[in-house]
């Protein structure tokens, strides 16, 4: 490993990628701690510690928020809307070519098709931040967060709004400069970089809430060991899955030129186990945030008005209470439909990007097939039924993820501001995009004959010369 990293460092190219995309992650640190001008944020940083060590629907939100925006929302900062704007508008996009011949037509044109598409993205993603920003600033309003020199100042809302959505777009620019020059997905090494970030504050409370003799507010040996179970078994199931193909046997048609004879190899044809990556995980999160708080509310305006008319509770007070119980964080209702919704978008998420037919043509006009099939709609069927039967598995492995952190909080009395990040969504995001970096940095060493991270030489084996970077 030792010997890796030298080689890695003693390519010219190779390391100034990687010092480029390290001082680009920097730059996004350092504006990380950059605040609002207006907020108030002592006591907003007061609101979300209190709002995060509890156990409410909003402060369990809050703290996956949190995740992905890099921990600014604790303290209301330049980049506090993250690259989620820029993620939502890339996938309205990637949802709306399905269904508009006009984006498909510009998708198939090739670069200048997928440029305008971009361009056309980083317009929604103004607009999304606009959107987001105002919802925000009004939210720190309602909470009474903004200094009062603040309030009355349209000028203010101008400038905050602008800051916010600048920021986005900035780490819009960066991530696509880590694409460029460096080396990874720059949004995807930009959010690992913020769950990075806060791990460290995750474990001092980890630290500080374990008590040998256990209690109620109190994480005891079984929820440590459950805590670190979690984070071996994500860690090793990530990267086995990672890595997991259900590998299609193909044959390459013979060609008889002459005396001469072409074609004849075999191949095969590569399917990801968890083609969706993390996406269908974070979309299910996503959706599942908004019933707690809606069914919460909705109880407690319904309570509001029993107690304000002294009316008797009826029917729908019962439901709304049932509602808003068994869809909290946690609760068995709960769990079966985030599970429904990770196996729903992981589903969702190949129809989107896996297209049989399409692959089945691209086989028959290189002159490939599948042994034993028939080119074209056989070779389609085939295909459709393979990568529906082994995503029913990657989307088995991503709800073991989902609901780990929340076996872990309510079984094991780990608090769920730590096992959110040390054992979840957090952690198989973290080892997806870590993995990916590592798959890249292989291909360039072994472009350049030198052996990788994730690949020995056999022993006995003829020795490569490396070539000079």
């Amino acid at each position: 490993m030792f010997a890796t990293l030298v080689n890695v460092f003693s390519i010219r190219d190779l390391r100034n990628k990687i010092f480029f995309t390290f001082a680009m992650l920097l730059v996004f640190r350092i504006g990380h701690w950059i605040p609002l001008p207006g907020v108030n944020q002592e006591e907003m940083a007061r609101l979300f510690n209190q709002a995060t060590q509890g156990s409410s629907a909003f402060g369990k939100v809050a703290q996956f928020v949190s995740m992905f925006s890099g921990g600014s929302l604790s303290h209301s900062t330049i980049f506090g809307l993250g690259v989620m704007p820029y993620i939502t508008a890339g996938i309205i996009f990637q949802l709306a070519a399905t269904v508009s011949p006009r984006l498909k037509k510009l998708n198939e044109e090739g670069p200048s098709g997928r440029q305008k598409v971009m361009e056309w993205t980083r317009y929604a993603t103004v607009a999304l931040c606009i959107i987001q920003g105002f919802g925000w600033i009004s939210y720190l309003r309602g909470q009474n967060l903004i200094q009062p020199q603040y309030l009355g100042s349209g000028l203010w809302w101008v400038m905050a709004i602008t800051v916010l959505t600048a920021g986005t777009m900035f780490l819009m620019w960066i991530g696509e400069q880590i694409d460029r020059f460096g080396i990874g997905n720059g949004v995807s090494m930009i959010i690992m970089a913020g769950i990075l970030a806060a791990m460290p504050t995750a474990i001092q409370d980890a630290y500080a809430r374990f008590d040998p003799q256990g209690g109620s507010d109190k994480m005891g040996y079984m929820g440590l060991i459950m805590l670190l179970g979690g984070f071996v078994l994500v860690v090793a199931g990530s990267v086995l899955m990672t890595v997991a193909q259900r590998r299609i046997p193909v044959q390459q048609a013979k060609h008889t030129r002459g005396r001469r004879v072409f074609g004849g190899q075999k191949s095969y044809l590569p399917l990801r186990i968890n083609h969706g990556g993390v996406m269908p995980i974070i979309f299910a999160s996503s959706l599942m945030m908004f019933p707690s708080v809606l069914f919460q509310t909705l109880h407690d305006q319904v309570r509001n008005y029993l107690s304000v008319n002294n009316s008797e509770p009826g029917f729908f007070y019962h439901l709304t209470q049932f509602l808003a119980i068994n869809f909290t964080i946690g609760e068995y209702l709960y769990i079966l439909a985030y599970i429904a919704m990770v196996y729903f978008f992981s589903y969702f998420w190949i129809t989107v990007q896996f297209n049989p037919q399409d692959m089945s043509k691209q086989l028959k006009e290189h002159g490939s097939f599948i042994p034993g099939l028939r080119p074209g709609p056989r070779t389609a069927e085939y295909l459709e039924t393979v990568i529906t039967r082994v995503t029913f598995v990657g989307a088995a492995f991503l709800s073991v993820i989902a609901i780990l952190p929340v076996v872990a909080s309510n079984a094991f009395g780990v608090p769920y501001s730590i096992s959110n990040f040390l054992g979840g969504t957090g952690l198989l995001i973290v080892v997806s995009v870590v993995m990916d970096f590592l798959q890249k940095v292989e291909a360039q060493l072994l472009m350049r004959n030198y052996a990788g991270f994730l690949s020995e030489g056999e022993e006995g084996g003829p020795r490569m010369q490396p070539s000079r970077g």
